[in-house]
């Protein structure tokens, strides 16, 4: 009852900050619902397919292997090789910088390869025809879900480039909260390495989450800018394409690098600013303790823990890092989740790893607009005006699924 209250809140706060109440098709937020609750429930728990989603950690791992072996020619012992003084334990230390963000350029590469290889291309119009058969939307609408189960919140658009000019506002709309709601593959490598340990076959876990996202990603949009107008389905141009195996792999290896030293970048100062906000509040005590960023956006955030299926009894530091998810970004509260997750069950950290996977963030925002500044300037006016609504759409998205999980995981 608990997360059913959670759903029922946060589809209702959607709808009554509707663009148009009266057009919302509830026919079609129960199918996606249902869909959801279906998807799931096959990852969680049909044997076979966890299997299948824990198998993928073993490429993940070749990854990492093969990843080492550049960052320990190239950097040494800080990249992961002999280090040259003792060290307790005898293993080199583990440096984040030379050690995970290589992996993103790494994987980045792989995915530039497998795009042009035509084998995501493949998937992706398979996955796409089955949400225009399943959800009716338009074949625009369809790719876009598909490609943003591997694909960036800028990419995403790209693939759909042509058409998105002719959207409707509710489909543009859509879009823009796809971006929001999923993980592009290039991080998720990323994300499996900060997580590893937290939960088994985090990988599959992670790729899960991004899937019944992109459904909820359909709907909820529809919730906020419900669809008034006629949409025609028809097969869409992917056109997002390489030219040869060695231009993808040097726009992977570019693409990759840049992706790398903005994490890295964005994690110095992100970290940063916590600890300067935690050394200003921590003149002001309560109950005998200095106050926190972290405590405080717990306590704003709490209640919507609960309401996703977390105990009350871990409800705060659940939502001090569903507050840091929407005020700073996903990857700190990821990495806040593994320094912190000997204070959450098992099942709560499940919750919170679908909870907390998506995009949506006041940073995501600038780089949404950005893209579509340069995708589709002619709509500026329109996407600055519902850009906003996108952030929280992108946000109920997640705190959907992390209730979903909590429902099925409760079976």
């Amino acid at each position: 009852m608990q997360a059913i209250l959670g759903i029922t809140l946060l589809l209702g706060s959607c709808w009554v900050f509707s663009e148009n109440r009266t057009a919302v098709s509830w026919r079609f937020v129960t199918i996606g619902l249902f869909i959801q609750f279906l998807l799931a429930l096959i990852l969680l728990r049909v044997t076979w397919i966890t299997e299948v989603l824990l198998g993928l950690n073993y490429f993940i791992s070749a990854i990492e292997q093969a990843t080492r072996a550049g960052t320990e020619f190239l950097f040494g012992y800080l990249g992961g090789g002999a280090f040259p003084v003792d060290l307790n334990g005898g293993s080199a230390p583990y440096l984040f910088a030379f050690r995970v963000l290589p992996q993103v350029i790494v994987f980045s590469v792989v995915v530039a390869l497998l795009w042009h290889w035509k084998i995501l291309p493949s998937i992706v119009r398979v996955l796409s025809k089955g949400l225009q058969k399943s959800l009716k939307v338009s074949g625009s609408v369809a790719t876009a879900g598909a490609a943003s189960l591997f694909l960036g919140m800028v990419e995403t658009p790209l693939v759909i480039r042509a058409y998105l000019a002719g959207l409707t506002r509710s489909e543009f709309f859509t879009v823009m909260t796809l971006g929001m709601s999923t993980v592009a593959g290039s991080v998720m490598v990323l994300f499996a390495s900060i997580l590893e340990g937290v939960l088994p076959g985090i990988i599959g876990h992670i790729l899960g989450a991004s899937m019944i996202n992109m459904i909820g990603a359909i709907y909820i949009s529809r919730l906020l800018i419900p669809e008034t107008q006629d949409t025609v389905s028809v097969d869409t141009r992917i056109d997002l394409t390489y030219s040869s195996s060695m231009d993808a792999l040097s726009q992977g290896t570019k693409d990759g690098l840049a992706l790398a030293v903005n994490v890295g970048a964005m994690l110095l100062v992100l970290v940063s600013f916590v600890a300067l906000a935690n050394i200003l509040l921590s003149s002001f005590v309560i109950n005998g303790q200095s106050v926190s960023i972290e405590q405080l956006l717990g306590w704003c955030f709490a209640p919507i823990a609960w309401l996703i299926g977390i105990p009350w009894s871990e409800a705060i530091p659940a939502g001090a890092l569903l507050g840091t998810k929407l005020v700073l970004n996903e990857l700190v509260a990821f990495i806040q989740l593994a320094q912190t997750a000997e204070l959450f069950s098992p099942q709560s950290r499940l919750i919170l790893l679908y909870a907390l996977c998506g995009f949506a963030n006041i940073g995501s925002l600038g780089i949404l607009l950005g893209g579509l500044a340069v995708l589709i300037p002619e709509r500026k006016e329109e996407y600055l005006q519902i850009a906003p609504r996108s952030v929280l759409s992108g946000t109920v998205v997640t705190l959907v699924t992390g209730a979903i999980v909590a429902l099925v995981s409760s079976i």
